[in-house]
């Protein structure tokens, strides 16, 4: 009997394929990563297509040269050569070294070189344009433009007059979100904290869906809640000599019960993530369950209530129907929530409905607003990424 070697080596020979170790081709899982991935590149897109659009139309804005009626006439026709001209008395008075023009569509651009009474003192063909004859009683048309620091200084936004301060209607932007956020931010985090500290698992998932559904309602509907209760509400407490029927104090109130599901929900959402552990140890040495809460978990959960909170600033910034029907129709640069004061978006609303001419400066004016609201909103995120980064808390 012949025993076997234990030492004795045992080959296996595998069959030898083409692929080797080479990964096998999935044509599933390459089809959806590739409509991932275009799914992200549109997304990009489309916010690059936002900022063009913006930013294109809010530099014909600033560089287009807009042409304005001073209703002074030409009392006498002027001649090729002619460099010094009599105005009528009437009409908006003019300004050395400004450019002016003959009628509406006049192709000779001048540029006022002095001022004597009526006198007006000329030098012609700016601009490459080329003089010509011009009969009398034509009217006078002045070049205005909008600069950027009278944009961003100003705090008197009349169109009709060539003023563009955007802090009339920035202000009351900020006001009405500024009580939108004293609303929301305490009622949402007590509201959170409620949900995730104290209501048992059956409270929350009945009192969870209710409150978002304040967050279906349609704004429309939340604006004329704030004109047709809200303001006569304030009038019954503060006086209906004090409290205006458009006003930014019923507007933000209301405002702010439209973000308070947002809030709530993201705060409850970041400190339900908080580890049960911390809590145990809390209780672990005599902590109440209020301060539990308060001590514990929300500074744990700090860097979730912060990024709730910007996100809540930045929906607040952008409501439109809401301001556009109970704040004002008006730009108003004030201080005072008890008068009415209209918003950035709810101007936009407003220009954007009436009728206006394309390629005018209150039509480009939209695209400018537009690009400010792009940029407080992008700044907010910014801030959000931040203070995330900053606080978070990393747990295992």
């Amino acid at each position: 009997m012949q025993r076997s070697n234990p030492m004795q080596k045992i080959v296996l020979n595998y069959p030898k394929t083409k692929t080797g170790l080479r990964r096998r081709m999935r044509w599933g899982e390459t089809i959806i990563q590739t409509v991932l991935f275009l799914s992200g590149f549109f997304s990009i897109f489309i916010t690059v297509g936002i900022v063009y659009e913006l930013g294109k139309e809010s530099m014909l804005f600033f560089t287009k040269r807009q042409w304005e009626n001073t209703n002074k006439p030409l009392a006498a026709g002027i001649e090729l050569d002619t460099t010094e001209f009599l105005l009528g008395s009437e009409g908006r008075s003019l300004k050395e070294g400004e450019l002016i023009r003959l009628g509406l569509t006049g192709e000779e651009i001048m540029r006022v070189v002095s001022i004597n009474g009526n006198t007006v003192v000329v030098e012609r063909g700016v601009e490459g344009t080329q003089p010509k004859e011009h009969a009398s009683g034509i009217q006078l048309y002045s070049a205005t433009q909008v600069t950027l620091w009278e944009f961003i200084s100003g705090t008197e936004w009349q169109p009709q007059i060539q003023k563009f301060g955007i802090w009339a209607l920035l202000n009351s932007t900020l006001m009405t979100t500024t009580i939108a956020m004293l609303v929301a931010i305490p009622l949402g985090i007590g509201v959170a904290i409620y949900l995730s500290e104290y209501a048992s698992t059956r409270i929350r998932s009945t009192l969870k869906p209710i409150l978002e559904v304040l967050a279906g309602v349609p704004t429309i509907v939340y604006g004329y809640f704030a004109l047709t209760f809200m303001t006569p509400l304030l009038r019954i407490i503060f006086g209906r000599d004090v409290v205006q029927i458009y006003n930014t104090a019923s507007a933000g109130i209301v405002m702010g019960i439209l973000i308070l599901p947002l809030i709530s929900s993201m705060t409850e959402d970041a400190l339900h993530a908080v580890p049960n552990a911390l809590r145990e140890a809390a209780y672990g040495l005599g902590a109440t369950r209020l301060e539990t809460a308060i001590k514990v978990v929300v500074p744990a959960a700090i860097s979730g209530i912060s990024a709730a909170i910007i996100v809540g600033i930045s929906r607040a910034i952008g409501e439109t129907m809401i301001v556009a029907v109970a704040a004002g129709a008006g730009p108003n640069f004030t201080f005072n929530p008890f008068e009415g004061a209209e918003t950035m978006t709810g101007h936009i609303v407003r220009i954007s409905g009436g009728d206006i001419s394309y390629d005018s400066i209150d039509y480009n004016s939209i695209f400018a607003i537009g690009l400010m609201l792009f940029l407080i909103t992008l700044v907010l995120n910014i801030i959000s990424q931040q203070i995330v980064r900053r606080f978070r808390e990393v747990y295992e």
